[in-house]
């Protein structure tokens, strides 16, 4: 089953459980393949999109841009082209600077914008398509994160990572020779932001149980099937191979569509983003290069899971017990490793002091309930 018939499967059944959480219907056109950039142009001209933008930065004009603003030329159509440049410590982010040049780049004639990137580009887009009521199309060109199908755009707003609404593509063009050819540093990192779901998972039980907050049955499989192929597949996506990257971008698709369909990000986004968010946000403010989203999370899921074990281990609390299911930190550890990922927190820069902050101010970035708010509310994190 292809994951356009996949989504029309999981409308189905949403409508058929609408009764559990409200649902939105999901409609998108994927591609998921090997030459999948040649159905560009044909998307293009089905949809009478005779003037377009395309976004990207000098690594995805050579990874897929030249070539899709070529083929978009080549068949009649126009394309400009906005290429975003490095800031000072040679990252492309997803802040206010960024936003403007995104912008102000898109003509008032285009009438579709194309993200040709992972996923700082996407987010900078999708936000921008949303402010302009302008279609969205995607063009990833590495397997790194699973906010492709995202209607959220985390952005980082006045030195403060916060999430806001945006629009999720209209369709998606993954090839997997594009993808395959991303440095395996990318890929790792998409692995390591699906892995964070284990964690994320765990902590959205327990934000339904102690939280109240909302919680989809139909969400939650979807997440969890999409994990688990992943990990059943890790020696292909080690292997970098195009088996490889089709297993993790379907869940990395899988996983952003659990989120488009319930509008919140809950099944995959638990403690361990919020670590992420945090040291983000310490990297900006000492004007420090970013480490890839996904190596980040994969990291502090692994740090959280035998912390949260040990949680369920030592508190007589019932909704806590979910945690006692996680794989072990080692465990963890050695399937970042074995994808090429960092696997310890000092890998990835952040020092002891960071880590410490991290645990104890992380909880506070999103107004969710988790493992990392439940050992912060009753002080049981070591100082």
């Amino acid at each position: 089953m292809n994951m356009n018939e996949q989504i029309k499967q999981w409308n189905e059944e949403a409508q058929a459980n609408n009764t559990d959480h409200p649902y939105r219907k999901v409609e998108l056109f994927i591609e998921v393949r090997d030459g999948a950039l040649e159905a560009v142009v044909p998307y293009l001209k089905q949809q009478n999109y005779h003037h377009v933008t395309l976004v990207e930065d000098e690594y995805t004009s050579a990874a897929a841009g030249e070539k899709v603003t070529q083929r978009i030329r080549d068949a009649g159509l126009v394309v400009d082209v906005v290429r975003l440049p490095p800031n000072a410590v040679g990252d492309v982010i997803a802040d206010e600077g960024y936003i403007v040049k995104v912008l102000l780049g898109v003509a008032d004639e285009s009438q579709a914008v194309l993200a040709v990137g992972s996923g700082t580009i996407h987010d900078l887009v999708r936000f921008a398509c949303y402010k302009m009521n302008c279609p969205f199309l995607s063009v990833p060109t590495a397997a790194s994160v699973d906010g492709f199908t995202s209607a959220g755009a985390p952005l980082i707003v006045g030195g403060s990572k916060q999430t806001f609404q945006a629009v999720p593509p209209e369709a998606i063009f993954a090839d997997l020779s594009v993808l395959a050819n991303a440095p395996q540093a990318m890929t790792a990192a998409g692995f390591g932001d699906m892995l964070g779901k284990f964690t994320s998972l765990a902590d959205w039980h327990v934000s339904r149980d102690l939280g109240g907050e909302p919680y989809s049955p139909l969400a939650n499989r979807i997440t969890e099937e999409a994990l688990r192929a992943c990990v059943e597949h890790v020696d292909e996506i080690a292997a970098g191979s195009q088996a490889g990257v089709e297993v993790l971008m379907n869940a990395l698709i899988a996983s952003g569509i659990s989120m488009l369909m319930i509008d919140h990000s809950r099944p995959a986004s638990g403690g361990e983003h919020h670590i992420s968010h945090r040291i983000e946000m310490d990297f900006i403010a000492e004007g420090r290069k970013q480490v890839l989203h996904g190596a980040k999370v994969g990291v502090a899921s692994a740090l959280l899971a035998d912390l949260y074990r040990d949680l369920a281990a030592s508190q007589a609390v019932d909704a806590l017990e979910v945690y006692r299911t996680l794989p072990t930190s080692e465990q963890m550890r050695a399937w970042l490793t074995q994808v090429g990922g960092p696997s310890m927190i000092a890998e990835l820069g952040v020092t002891e002091e960071q880590l410490a902050r991290a645990l104890r101010t992380a909880h506070t970035l999103r107004n969710r309930y988790t493992g990392l708010k439940y050992m912060n509310d009753h002080q049981l994190l070591r100082s």
